[in-house]
C-alpha cells in the first residue's frame, strides 16, 4: 500500500450532511411537529448539524430556536441515511433523540420566522403530514422508545441484508 498524505487522503472520502431532531411526545402519546416556514411539509422538531457541532447539541439548539424549550437530550432512537435527493447533492444522515415526554405545563414559544405553527398529532396524523421518507422515523422512534433500543433505517426503511 502506498502512503497518502492525510489531506490527500481526507480530500478523496465521501461527504455527507447531518440533522438531528428530537422526538417528543406529550403526556397521552402524541407527537411533537412543526411547520416551518420554508418548507411546504411539517416536520420532527430539529436541523442540520453545524460545523464544529455535535449531532445530540444540534438537536437542543434546534428546539431552543424553534420552540423556545430546553429539555434534556436522551438516547439515541433513530438513524436513518437518507440517499441524495432531489436538489440535495449528498446523502443525509438523519440522528433522532429521544426529547421525553412533555408536561402540559410546558411553556413553547414559536419563533414566527423560523415556524408557522406547531402541534401534537397521533402517529397515523403524523404519517400523513410528514414526507413519505421521514414519516417512518416517527414508528421507528417509538418501537426504539419502547424497546431501549437505537433503529437504524436507510431511506426510512430497515436495511435489505446484505
Amino acid at each position: 500500500m502506498t502512503w497518502v498524505e492525510p489531506d490527500q487522503w481526507y480530500a478523496q472520502l465521501a461527504t455527507f450532511h447531518a440533522a438531528a431532531a428530537l422526538f417528543v411526545t406529550d403526556h397521552t402519546g402524541r407527537v411533537l411537529l412543526v411547520k416551518p416556514t420554508y418548507r411546504d411539509h411539517w416536520a420532527i422538531p430539529g436541523g442540520y448539524v453545524e460545523q464544529h457541532e455535535t449531532p445530540h447539541t444540534a438537536a437542543r439548539r434546534e428546539l431552543g430556536e424553534e420552540l423556545g424549550l430546553t429539555i434534556p437530550v436522551g438516547d439515541l432512537l433513530v438513524v436513518d441515511w437518507a440517499s441524495p435527493a432531489g436538489p440535495r447533492p449528498r446523502a443525509l444522515v438523519n440522528f433522532v433523540f429521544d426529547g421525553g415526554r412533555l408536561n402540559p405545563d410546558h411553556s413553547i414559544h414559536v419563533d414566527p420566522d423560523e415556524l408557522e405553527t406547531f402541534g401534537f398529532h397521533n402517529p397515523e396524523r403524523c404519517r400523513r403530514l410528514l414526507p413519505p421518507r421521514v414519516a417512518p422515523r416517527i414508528d421507528a422512534a417509538l418501537a426504539a422508545r419502547a424497546k431501549g433500543t437505537t433503529i437504524y433505517l436507510t431511506d426510512g426503511a430497515p436495511p435489505t441484508p446484505t
